[in-house]
Protein backbone atom coordinates (compact mmCIF):
# COMPACT_ATOMS: atom_id res chain seq x y z
CA UNK A 1 0.00 0.00 0.00
CA UNK A 2 1.68 3.22 -1.36
CA UNK A 3 1.06 6.61 0.54
CA UNK A 4 3.22 9.78 1.82
CA UNK A 5 3.87 8.01 4.45
CA UNK A 6 5.15 5.08 3.41
CA UNK A 7 7.40 6.91 1.38
CA UNK A 8 8.61 9.13 3.68
CA UNK A 9 9.08 6.26 6.43
CA UNK A 10 10.31 3.56 3.70
CA UNK A 11 7.76 1.01 4.80
CA UNK A 12 5.78 -1.38 3.07
CA UNK A 13 2.34 -0.72 4.68
CA UNK A 14 0.99 2.78 6.13
CA UNK A 15 0.62 1.26 10.02
CA UNK A 16 2.56 1.94 12.73
CA UNK A 17 2.57 0.92 16.14
CA UNK A 18 2.14 3.76 19.09
CA UNK A 19 5.32 4.55 21.72
CA UNK A 20 3.88 3.05 24.79
CA UNK A 21 5.29 3.11 28.13
CA UNK A 22 6.32 -0.08 29.26
CA UNK A 23 5.07 -1.72 26.41
CA UNK A 24 7.72 -0.78 23.15
CA UNK A 25 10.74 -2.71 23.73
CA UNK A 26 12.28 -4.42 21.22
CA UNK A 27 10.60 -7.50 20.83
CA UNK A 28 7.17 -5.23 19.89
CA UNK A 29 9.06 -2.82 17.86
CA UNK A 30 10.77 -4.86 16.00
CA UNK A 31 7.74 -7.37 15.22
CA UNK A 32 6.04 -4.64 13.99
CA UNK A 33 8.66 -3.66 11.62
CA UNK A 34 9.20 -7.07 10.57
CA UNK A 35 5.71 -7.24 9.20
CA UNK A 36 5.88 -4.34 7.33
CA UNK A 37 4.57 -1.54 9.74
CA UNK A 38 6.40 0.97 11.30
CA UNK A 39 7.60 -0.16 15.24
CA UNK A 40 8.01 1.86 18.08
CA UNK A 41 10.59 1.89 20.85
CA UNK A 42 9.99 3.88 23.75
CA UNK A 43 12.72 6.11 25.04
CA UNK A 44 11.15 6.99 28.69
CA UNK A 45 10.72 3.30 28.77
CA UNK A 46 14.05 3.02 29.27
CA UNK A 47 15.74 4.07 33.12
CA UNK A 48 18.83 5.96 31.56
CA UNK A 49 19.79 7.09 28.07
CA UNK A 50 22.30 4.80 28.00
CA UNK A 51 20.02 1.71 28.64
CA UNK A 52 18.04 3.17 25.14
CA UNK A 53 21.25 2.93 23.27
CA UNK A 54 21.21 -0.66 24.63
CA UNK A 55 17.47 -1.20 23.84
CA UNK A 56 18.35 0.18 20.04
CA UNK A 57 21.11 -2.40 19.19
CA UNK A 58 18.92 -5.22 20.63
CA UNK A 59 16.01 -4.25 18.08
CA UNK A 60 18.49 -3.87 15.29
CA UNK A 61 19.60 -7.27 16.25
CA UNK A 62 16.02 -8.84 15.68
CA UNK A 63 14.95 -6.52 12.19
CA UNK A 64 16.76 -4.61 9.67
CA UNK A 65 13.66 -2.85 8.56
CA UNK A 66 13.20 0.74 9.72
CA UNK A 67 11.88 1.63 13.27
CA UNK A 68 11.83 4.67 15.24
CA UNK A 69 11.78 5.68 18.90
CA UNK A 70 9.19 7.87 20.50
CA UNK A 71 10.56 10.78 22.69
CA UNK A 72 7.53 11.96 24.69
CA UNK A 73 7.92 15.82 26.82
CA UNK A 74 5.67 15.86 29.39
CA UNK A 75 6.25 18.59 32.23
CA UNK A 76 7.47 17.25 35.70
CA UNK A 77 8.74 18.48 38.11
CA UNK A 78 12.32 16.97 37.40
CA UNK A 79 11.73 16.39 33.49
CA UNK A 80 13.88 13.30 32.35
CA UNK A 81 17.11 14.17 30.41
CA UNK A 82 15.62 14.80 27.22
CA UNK A 83 18.46 16.29 25.51
CA UNK A 84 20.74 13.24 26.63
CA UNK A 85 17.82 10.51 25.43
CA UNK A 86 18.26 12.85 21.78
CA UNK A 87 21.86 12.44 21.76
CA UNK A 88 21.77 8.81 22.04
CA UNK A 89 18.52 8.82 19.44
CA UNK A 90 20.60 10.39 17.28
CA UNK A 91 24.19 8.47 17.74
CA UNK A 92 22.93 5.63 17.14
CA UNK A 93 21.54 6.42 13.64
CA UNK A 94 17.98 6.54 14.41
CA UNK A 95 16.09 8.07 11.42
CA UNK A 96 12.49 8.18 12.65
CA UNK A 97 11.47 10.03 15.63
CA UNK A 98 7.75 10.02 17.10
CA UNK A 99 7.25 13.08 19.63
CA UNK A 100 4.38 13.73 21.75
CA UNK A 101 3.35 15.79 25.04
CA UNK A 102 4.79 19.31 24.33
CA UNK A 103 5.61 20.89 21.35
CA UNK A 104 9.23 19.45 19.43
CA UNK A 105 10.19 22.99 18.43
CA UNK A 106 13.10 22.95 20.20
CA UNK A 107 14.22 20.19 19.13
CA UNK A 108 13.54 20.04 15.12
CA UNK A 109 16.35 22.26 14.10
CA UNK A 110 18.72 19.75 15.73
CA UNK A 111 16.78 16.33 14.49
CA UNK A 112 16.59 17.87 10.92
CA UNK A 113 19.96 17.95 11.12
CA UNK A 114 21.08 14.64 11.37
CA UNK A 115 18.19 13.20 8.48
CA UNK A 116 15.40 12.29 10.83
CA UNK A 117 11.86 12.14 9.61
CA UNK A 118 9.84 13.73 12.41
CA UNK A 119 5.98 12.30 13.67
CA UNK A 120 4.43 14.01 16.46
CA UNK A 121 1.41 12.96 17.92
CA UNK A 122 -1.36 15.65 19.16
CA UNK A 123 -4.59 16.00 19.80
CA UNK A 124 -6.21 19.09 18.15
CA UNK A 125 -5.70 21.20 14.89
CA UNK A 126 -4.27 23.63 16.43
CA UNK A 127 -1.62 21.66 18.20
CA UNK A 128 -1.11 20.17 14.52
CA UNK A 129 -0.47 23.67 12.53
CA UNK A 130 1.62 24.48 15.77
CA UNK A 131 3.75 21.51 15.32
CA UNK A 132 3.68 21.71 11.23
CA UNK A 133 4.74 25.34 11.53
CA UNK A 134 7.78 23.76 13.90
CA UNK A 135 8.88 21.44 10.73
CA UNK A 136 7.75 17.99 11.66
CA UNK A 137 7.57 15.64 8.30
CA UNK A 138 3.63 13.76 9.68
CA UNK A 139 1.16 15.08 12.44
CA UNK A 140 -0.05 11.49 14.29
CA UNK A 141 -3.63 13.12 15.22
CA UNK A 142 -4.86 11.59 18.28
CA UNK A 143 -8.95 11.42 18.56
CA UNK A 144 -10.98 11.34 21.85
CA UNK A 145 -11.60 7.40 21.68
CA UNK A 146 -7.75 6.81 22.03
CA UNK A 147 -6.02 5.23 24.95
CA UNK A 148 -3.45 7.62 27.22
CA UNK A 149 -4.01 11.36 26.88
CA UNK A 150 -6.40 12.24 24.30
CA UNK A 151 -6.36 15.88 25.42
CA UNK A 152 -9.39 18.62 26.99
CA UNK A 153 -11.00 19.29 23.81
CA UNK A 154 -12.91 15.73 23.36
CA UNK A 155 -13.12 15.79 19.49
CA UNK A 156 -13.53 12.08 18.30
CA UNK A 157 -11.31 10.63 15.59
CA UNK A 158 -14.63 11.02 12.62
CA UNK A 159 -14.37 14.70 13.44
CA UNK A 160 -10.76 15.15 13.97
CA UNK A 161 -9.04 12.93 11.07
CA UNK A 162 -10.76 15.33 8.06
CA UNK A 163 -10.58 18.18 10.59
CA UNK A 164 -6.60 18.23 10.53
CA UNK A 165 -6.30 16.50 6.90
CA UNK A 166 -8.16 20.14 5.71
CA UNK A 167 -5.98 22.46 7.64
CA UNK A 168 -2.52 20.57 7.58
CA UNK A 169 -0.23 20.65 4.20
CA UNK A 170 2.42 17.43 5.53
CA UNK A 171 0.99 13.97 5.88
CA UNK A 172 -1.77 12.87 8.50
CA UNK A 173 -1.61 9.71 10.36
CA UNK A 174 -5.40 8.62 12.05
CA UNK A 175 -4.60 7.34 15.92
CA UNK A 176 -7.22 6.69 18.24
CA UNK A 177 -10.10 3.79 17.69
CA UNK A 178 -8.25 1.72 15.21
CA UNK A 179 -8.02 -1.91 15.71
CA UNK A 180 -8.73 -3.13 11.96
CA UNK A 181 -8.84 -2.99 8.47
CA UNK A 182 -12.36 -1.16 8.58
CA UNK A 183 -11.27 1.32 10.90
CA UNK A 184 -7.99 1.60 8.50
CA UNK A 185 -9.88 1.91 5.31
CA UNK A 186 -12.45 4.50 6.93
CA UNK A 187 -9.05 6.69 8.05
CA UNK A 188 -7.95 6.03 4.71
CA UNK A 189 -11.35 7.71 3.14
CA UNK A 190 -11.35 10.64 5.63
CA UNK A 191 -7.95 11.67 3.86
CA UNK A 192 -5.19 10.34 6.32
CA UNK A 193 -2.15 8.45 4.77
CA UNK A 194 -1.58 6.15 7.38
CA UNK A 195 -2.81 4.62 10.72
CA UNK A 196 -1.16 4.50 14.76
CA UNK A 197 -2.46 2.08 16.88
CA UNK A 198 -1.56 1.15 20.56
CA UNK A 199 -4.27 -0.89 22.30
CA UNK A 200 -4.70 -3.04 19.39
CA UNK A 201 -0.84 -3.70 19.13
CA UNK A 202 -0.78 -4.50 23.01
CA UNK A 203 -3.16 -7.38 22.35
CA UNK A 204 -0.83 -9.38 20.07
CA UNK A 205 1.57 -12.39 20.94
CA UNK A 206 4.87 -10.22 20.98
CA UNK A 207 4.03 -7.41 23.29
CA UNK A 208 5.74 -7.90 26.61
CA UNK A 209 3.38 -8.00 28.79
CA UNK A 210 1.44 -10.39 30.31
CA UNK A 211 -1.12 -12.64 28.73
CA UNK A 212 -3.83 -12.27 31.89
CA UNK A 213 -3.43 -8.38 30.95
CA UNK A 214 -4.07 -9.33 27.16
CA UNK A 215 -6.80 -11.59 28.03
CA UNK A 216 -8.57 -8.88 30.15
CA UNK A 217 -8.35 -6.29 27.40
CA UNK A 218 -10.08 -9.03 24.65
CA UNK A 219 -12.93 -10.17 27.22
CA UNK A 220 -13.65 -6.58 27.85
CA UNK A 221 -16.53 -4.21 26.08
CA UNK A 222 -16.10 -0.46 24.58
CA UNK A 223 -17.44 0.71 27.90
CA UNK A 224 -15.12 -0.78 29.53
CA UNK A 225 -12.99 2.01 30.26
CA UNK A 226 -12.08 5.05 32.80
CA UNK A 227 -11.48 8.43 31.66
CA UNK A 228 -9.28 9.88 34.84
CA UNK A 229 -7.61 13.06 36.04
CA UNK A 230 -10.46 15.00 34.28
CA UNK A 231 -10.69 17.14 36.99
CA UNK A 232 -6.81 17.80 37.39
CA UNK A 233 -7.34 18.41 33.45
CA UNK A 234 -4.49 16.11 32.65
CA UNK A 235 -6.86 13.46 31.59
CA UNK A 236 -6.03 10.06 30.69
CA UNK A 237 -8.12 7.33 29.28
CA UNK A 238 -7.48 3.59 30.98
CA UNK A 239 -9.25 0.25 31.76
CA UNK A 240 -11.96 0.50 33.82
CA UNK A 241 -10.83 -1.36 37.15
CA UNK A 242 -10.79 -1.38 40.97
CA UNK A 243 -7.94 1.19 40.70
CA UNK A 244 -9.40 3.54 38.06
CA UNK A 245 -12.59 3.30 39.56
CA UNK A 246 -11.53 4.79 42.70
CA UNK A 247 -9.82 7.72 40.87
CA UNK A 248 -12.90 8.31 39.42
CA UNK A 249 -15.07 8.22 42.89
CA UNK A 250 -12.06 10.44 44.64
CA UNK A 251 -12.82 12.99 41.57
CA UNK A 252 -16.21 12.96 41.67
CA UNK A 253 -16.62 13.62 45.71
CA UNK A 254 -17.89 17.18 46.71
CA UNK A 255 -14.36 19.47 46.65
CA UNK A 256 -12.65 16.85 44.40
CA UNK A 257 -9.25 15.91 44.83
CA UNK A 258 -5.49 16.87 44.50
CA UNK A 259 -2.60 15.01 42.50
CA UNK A 260 -1.15 14.29 45.50
CA UNK A 261 -4.08 12.04 46.78
CA UNK A 262 -4.43 10.03 43.57
CA UNK A 263 -0.31 10.13 43.00
CA UNK A 264 -0.02 6.11 44.60
CA UNK A 265 -3.38 4.83 42.73
CA UNK A 266 -1.79 6.40 39.24
CA UNK A 267 2.28 5.75 39.48
CA UNK A 268 3.75 4.68 36.47
CA UNK A 269 5.77 2.10 38.54
CA UNK A 270 2.21 1.08 40.10
CA UNK A 271 0.77 0.35 36.26
CA UNK A 272 4.08 -1.45 35.09
CA UNK A 273 4.21 -3.93 37.84
CA UNK A 274 0.28 -5.03 37.06
CA UNK A 275 1.60 -5.43 33.28
CA UNK A 276 4.45 -7.78 34.54
CA UNK A 277 2.01 -9.65 37.18
CA UNK A 278 -1.13 -9.93 35.07
CA UNK A 279 -3.30 -8.74 37.87
CA UNK A 280 -5.52 -6.52 36.00
CA UNK A 281 -6.75 -4.74 39.23
CA UNK A 282 -3.59 -3.85 40.38
CA UNK A 283 -2.49 -0.33 38.64
CA UNK A 284 -3.53 1.81 36.24
CA UNK A 285 -3.54 -0.01 32.73
CA UNK A 286 -3.73 2.54 29.12
CA UNK A 287 -6.72 1.21 27.00
CA UNK A 288 -8.87 2.95 24.21
CA UNK A 289 -12.25 2.38 23.56
CA UNK A 290 -11.40 0.31 20.43
CA UNK A 291 -10.83 -2.95 23.01
CA UNK A 292 -14.44 -3.12 22.35
CA UNK A 293 -13.64 -4.47 19.01
CA UNK A 294 -10.42 -6.61 19.98
CA UNK A 295 -11.56 -10.31 20.26
CA UNK A 296 -8.19 -12.38 19.81
CA UNK A 297 -4.25 -11.89 20.04
CA UNK A 298 -2.78 -12.59 16.83
CA UNK A 299 1.28 -12.13 15.84
CA UNK A 300 2.06 -8.76 14.56
CA UNK A 301 2.67 -10.33 11.28
CA UNK A 302 -1.10 -11.93 11.30
CA UNK A 303 -3.00 -8.69 12.57
CA UNK A 304 -0.98 -6.13 9.70
CA UNK A 305 -1.66 -8.54 6.99
CA UNK A 306 -5.33 -9.19 8.45
CA UNK A 307 -5.85 -5.99 8.47
CA UNK A 308 -4.50 -4.58 4.78
CA UNK A 309 -6.59 -7.25 3.59
CA UNK A 310 -9.51 -5.96 5.35
CA UNK A 311 -9.17 -2.73 4.45
CA UNK A 312 -7.99 -3.24 0.29
CA UNK A 313 -11.77 -5.05 0.96
CA UNK A 314 -13.75 -2.73 3.04
CA UNK A 315 -12.41 0.16 0.23
CA UNK A 316 -13.41 -1.78 -3.02
CA UNK A 317 -16.69 -2.58 -1.57
CA UNK A 318 -17.03 1.36 -0.85
CA UNK A 319 -15.74 1.97 -4.20
CA UNK A 320 -18.50 -0.66 -5.57
CA UNK A 321 -21.36 0.96 -3.63
CA UNK A 322 -20.47 5.01 -5.11
CA UNK A 323 -20.56 3.30 -8.68
CA UNK A 324 -23.82 1.71 -8.75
Amino acid sequence: MKTEVTRLLGIDYPIVQGGMQWVGLAELASAVSNAGGLGILTALTQPTPEDLAREIQRCRGMTDRPFGVNLTMLPAVTPPPYERYLDVIIDSGITIVETAGNSPRAFVERMKAHGIRILHKCTSVRHALSAERAGVDIISIDGFECAGHPGEDDIPGLVLIPAAVRALKIPVIASGGIADGRGMAAALALGAQGVNMGTRFLCTREAPVHDAIKQALVAAGERDTNLILRSLRNTARVFKNAVSDEVVALERRPGGTVFEEVRPLVAGQRGRAALESGDAQAGVVSAGMVIGLIDDIPTCDELIRRMVAECRTHLRRALAMAEE
